[in-house]
């Protein structure tokens, strides 16, 4: 394959995550407003008398076993994920990207404590740390965002750390220091800058993670509220169901997860390629 064909299949690929990444947060647009506004006097999470009728005009993709539209609340998981995914990686990057910054161009023995602290988190398998910091706090959207920015911080404070530790030592970081500037305009001017540019990929792909495990946490009971639509719940009560012949129910929550995860891949891999190039 020539670099034209390559480069043609890259942007597909980019243009293809964003369209449906874009879609998700339409989607998470459209049912905050009809949420708020509860439009057609119809409320979302309302329960009807159809028990596990599948797929039909009426209702697009089946009832659930309380006889809610398993469409409508696969939309309403969207929301879910988007906000707890989307707290947990800014939390993750505000906690490990200024001790990664400190660590990286202090060193010494705050590099050695704040190292040991981060790679012992690291070293713990991800979803066995989530599950036992989810149990710990307790379910709702802010504790599984802290639970999930607990698992991603080191690897921003790794990736960050040895970045600073690289940057410090380049002559335009020297000459700084020589003529007089204090430590947070070196920080903040001439190592910022140049130490977050390979943030977007690490905050893609970790996104991708995220989805996955937040929906773990919810398929084992450690996510949100019982009340809260969330696509790891609604699998795990889909369960059941399989082996009389109800599919629906897990069907749609899953391919939502799948495209998701698969789009914040698309768009994380293509950045991959694109800063190596």
């Amino acid at each position: 394959m020539n670099s034209n064909s390559s480069n043609q299949v890259g942007k597909n690929i980019r243009r293809t995550g964003f369209l449906i990444v874009l879609s998700y947060l339409l989607i998470v647009l459209i049912m905050k407003v009809l949420e708020a506004n509860n439009f057609f006097g119809y409320s979302l999470s309302s329960f009807s008398n159809d028990i596990f009728a599948p797929p039909s005009l009426k209702h697009l993709c089946g009832t659930d076993r309380l006889g809610r539209d398993v469409c409508l609340r696969t939309l309403q998981g969207s929301s879910i994920a988007i906000e707890v995914v989307f707290l947990a990686i800014f939390f993750a990057l505000i906690l490990g990207l200024p001790l990664g910054l400190l660590s990286g161009y202090f060193g010494g023995i705050l590099d050695k404590c704040l190292s040991l602290v981060m790679d012992t988190i690291f070293s713990i398998p991800v979803i066995l740390l989530a599950v036992v910091v989810a149990f710990v706090l307790g379910k709702g959207i802010i504790n599984a965002s802290i639970a999930l920015c607990i698992v991603y911080s080191p690897q921003y404070f790794r990736l960050i750390r040895n970045q600073t530790m690289l940057i410090k030592s380049e002559t335009y970081v020297e000459a700084a220091r020589v003529s007089g500037a204090d430590v947070k305009t070196i920080i903040f001017k001439y190592i910022l800058p140049n130490v977050i540019t390979p943030l977007p990929i690490l905050l893609t792909l970790n996104a991708a993670d995220a989805v996955l495990v937040l929906g773990s946490l919810g398929f084992l009971g450690l996510g949100v509220p019982a009340n809260v639509p969330e696509w790891g719940s609604d699998l795990n009560l889909a369960l059941a169901a399989i082996p009389t012949g109800i599919w629906w129910t897990a069907l749609f929550p899953g391919l939502a997860m799948f495209f998701l995860v698969l789009g914040l891949s698309f768009i994380g891999e293509e950045l991959e390629n694109i800063f190596e190039n």
